[in-house]
C-alpha cells in the first residue's frame, strides 16, 4: 500500500497530520514499560547465555528480535514472545526484511517480472501475504471493537489497563473533514512501522554499543549517570522522566548516530527550479540523493570526523552548528516521524544494558553495511 514513507503532495500531507499525533509525547509514555520489558527478557538471555559459558554474542540479531518485540507490543498491543519462541508473523518479518536487502543487491531482481519468477521472488510474496494477513485481522478486530464501544457509549481505551496502540490512534484519527484512514491505508502504516523501525533501531543500539566497548572511559561515565539515576530506587527500570536527565547517554547515542547513520542516504524529487550558487540551476523533477554519511563525515563541520567523541553535542559545542549537519533521522517536513519514539527506546536500551553488563568488542567484531542501506554490526 501506499503508505506516508510513498505518499506524495497532498496525500502525504494528510497522511502526515493523521498519524502525527501517534507520536505524541502522551503516547511515548505508555511505550517505555514496553521498551524496558522486551530489554529485560533480551538480557534474561544474556546472563544465560554467559551462565553457560559464552564470551562473546552476537549483538544484532538479539536487539533485532528485542526491537521487533516492542514494536509488536506498541502497534499492536501484541505479545509475541518473539524473544524465546517463533511464530509464522515474526517469522515473515524477519524473512521480508532479508529478501529485500538481497533484492537491492541484484540488479535485473529489481524488475518486477523478472523477480516474482524466482524462488526468492516466491518466498517474498508468500511472507508479504502472512504479514498482510495479520494486520488486516488486527485493524479489522480493532475497528469493530471500537464500534461495539461506541454503540454502548464507552470508550475502550479507557477501560482499566487499557492503553492506546499505534493502531487504535490512528483508528480513531480524523481529518478536518471528519474523514479518517481507510483499513488499507491503516494496514500500510501499521507495516511501515514495523519495516522502519525494525533493522533501522537495531543498528543504531548496535553501533551505540559497539562504540561504548571500544572507549572504556566513555562507557564508565555513562554507566555512572544511568546508577545515579537509580540510586535509591526498589525497582531497576527506566521510566519516561529519565530520559531527560540521561545528559551523557543520549550525547553518545547522537555521537554513534553520526559516526555510524543506520540509514545512508535519502533521495529527494525537486517541485520547482532551484538556483545553486555558481549559477547553476536544478531543474524541477530532478532526483537529488541526500549523503547522510557524507554530512556526518564532512571536515569542514566536524572536526576529526571517523573519531568518536560524544562531547559534540554537549550543549557549549552545539551553538552555531549548521542546522542540517546532523541529520540520522532526514530533515525538513519529511523527517522521519518516528524518530522520537526510536530515541526513547535507543535510551532505554543502552541505560539497561549498561547498568547490567559491562561491554567489551568481540575478539573479531564484525563490521559492515548491508547493501541495503541499512548498517548492521552483529558482535559483542
Amino acid at each position: 500500500g501506499q503508505s506516508l514513507l510513498l505518499s506524495n503532495g497532498e496525500e502525504w500531507s494528510r497522511k502526515r497530520r493523521l498519524l502525527t499525533p501517534a507520536f505524541h509525547f502522551d503516547i511515548l509514555k505508555n511505550y517505555i514499560a514496553k521498551f524496558n520489558t522486551s530489554t529485560n527478557t533480551m538480557q534474561d538471555k544474556w546472563r544465560h547465555l554467559v551462565a553457560e559459558g559464552m564470551t562473546n554474542i552476537e549483538m544484532f540479531d538479539h536487539i533485532s528480535l528485542m526491537t521487533l518485540d516492542s514494536l509488536l507490543k506498541c502497534a499492536f498491543s501484541y505479545n509475541s514472545n518473539c524473544q524465546q519462541s517463533t511464530s509464522e508473523y515474526v517469522s515473515a518479518i524477519v524473512e521480508l526484511s532479508d529478501l529485500i536487502i538481497d533484492r537491492r543487491q541484484k540488479i535485473l531482481h529489481h524488475w518486477e517480472w523478472i523477480y516474482w519468477k524466482t524462488q526468492k521472488g516466491k518466498r517474498f510474496k508468500k511472507a508479504l501475504s502472512i504479514v498482510h494477513r495479520f494486520t488486516r485481522e488486527v485493524v479489522q478486530k480493532r475497528r469493530a471493537l471500537i464500534s461495539q464501544q461506541r454503540e454502548k457509549e464507552t470508550d475502550f481505551t479507557t477501560a482499566p489497563q487499557r492503553k492506546k496502540d499505534f493502531v487504535d490512534i490512528i483508528l480513531l484519527s480524523r481529518d478536518e473533514d471528519g474523514q479518517g484512514l481507510t483499513d488499507e491505508e491503516i494496514q500500510a502504516e501499521a507495516n511501515t512501522f514495523m519495516f522502519a523501525g525494525h533493522d533501522t533501531t537495531a543498528s543504531a543500539i548496535c553501533w551505540t554499543l559497539y562504540n561504548l566497548a571500544r572507549h572504556d572511559h566513555y562507557q564508565d561515565k555513562c554507566r555512572k549517570e544511568v546508577m545515579d539515576l537509580m540510586q535509591g530506587r526498589n525497582g531497576h527500570e527506566i521510566e519516561w522522566e529519565d530520559l531527560s536527565n540521561l545528559t551523557f547517554t543520549t550525547m553518545c547515542i547522537r555521537e554513534s548516530l553520526r559516526l555510524h547513520s543506520p540509514v545512508q542516504a535519502v533521495t529527494r524529487k525537486y517541485t520547482q527550479d532551484m538556483a545553486l550558487p555558481g549559477d547553476c540551476t536544478v531543474p524541477q523533477g530532478a532526483i537529488c540523493l541526500v549523503s547522510i554519511y557524507g554530512t556526518h563525515h564532512h571536515p569542514a563541520v566536524w572536526t576529526d570526523p571517523h573519531e568518536f567523541n560524544p562531547l559534540r553535542f554537549d550543549r557549549t559545542n552545539t551553538e552555531g552548528r549548521a542546522s542540517h549537519a546532523f541529520i540520522p533521522f532526514s530533515s525538513g517536513p519529511r523527517n522521519c516521524i518516528g524518530q522520537k519514539f526510536a530515541l526513547a527506546e535507543l535510551r532505554v536500551v543502552v541505560a539497561l544494558t549498561l547498568l547490567r553488563f559491562r561491554l567489551t568488542p568481540g575478539v573479531n567484531p564484525e563490521l559492515g553495511t548491508s547493501s541495503g542501506g541499512i548498517r548492521r554490526l552483529p558482535q559483542l
